[in-house]
């Protein structure tokens, strides 16, 4: 069974995000960048998959100007065994993405597609919503537990209260939530490896699709900066403080 696992470049984790001055986006300038964080547990799993034995290949993919590479090295490098690069300088959008994404699952025709639930950088949630809809396929989205079987995939997923599982019949897609693993970390060894592995580069205009936005961004602005804290002698102090000054209770 082949597995497809979408992946993405965003702002590391761990650097503070700087707006630019025209509040016109983002500055990425000088910026570390990384594979977004969602998008490992994705791969992590398609992995594990393969590891257990249910999976025969695992070929990540991913959209974005050159640079993007980096990441499908990364991922070659955890795991994977073939990658895929929609080279493109635009600058897109969920959509965009998705029909991106389905030319490639028309042509891999894998039984699965792992993805992570959103990326941290535009936090939309959008795309393997989308993705399932413009190939027709079931999702199950939000994914704490992954359990394929003949035919089917089974999504754990966290619901008010529970937890709640659907079956899926293959071909599907799935979204990863946080709690589905922990990813692992790339040897050195197999960071040599990956650099021999096949990565394979096709221009997006080439796939046919409409790149026009359809989404303007207005402005980028910072979150208000926050006040510090005090520390209360008691609980007294607290409650007292809680009804004259804050005045929530």
């Amino acid at each position: 069974m082949k597995v497809l696992v979408p992946i993405k470049r965003v702002i590391d984790y761990n650097v503070k995000a700087r707006v630019k001055a025209d509040k016109t986006d983002v500055d990425l300038a000088n910026v570390k960048m990384a594979m977004n964080p969602f998008c490992e547990i994705a791969i992590e799993e398609a992995i594990r998959l393969k590891e257990a034995g249910t999976v025969t290949e695992v070929v990540a993919v991913t959209i974005g100007n050159k640079s993007s590479q980096e990441q499908l090295r990364t991922a070659l490098a955890l795991g994977a065994d073939k990658a895929i690069h929609i080279e493109t300088e635009e600058k897109l959008e969920s959509l965009h993405v998705a029909k991106l994404l389905s030319k490639i699952v028309e042509q891999e025709s894998p039984e699965l597609v792992i993805l992570g639930k959103q990326s941290i950088d535009s936090d939309n949630n959008q795309t393997g919503q989308m993705l399932a809809a413009l190939t027709g396929r079931g999702q199950g989205t939000f994914a704490s537990k992954v359990d394929v079987q003949a035919g089917t995939v089974n999504v754990t997923r966290e619901v008010d209260g529970g937890l709640q599982t659907v079956a899926l019949k293959l071909p599907a897609i799935v979204t990863t939530d946080l709690r589905l693993n922990e990813p692992r970390y790339a040897s050195l060894p197999n960071i040599m490896k990956a650099k021999r592995k096949q990565l394979d580069v096709i221009a997006a205009d080439s796939l046919g699709v409409d790149l026009a936005p359809r989404v303007q961004l207005v402005e980028v602005n910072e979150p208000e900066k926050r006040s510090g804290g005090i520390i209360v002698e008691d609980v007294a102090t607290l409650v007292e403080k809680l009804k004259t000054e804050a005045k929530v209770i």
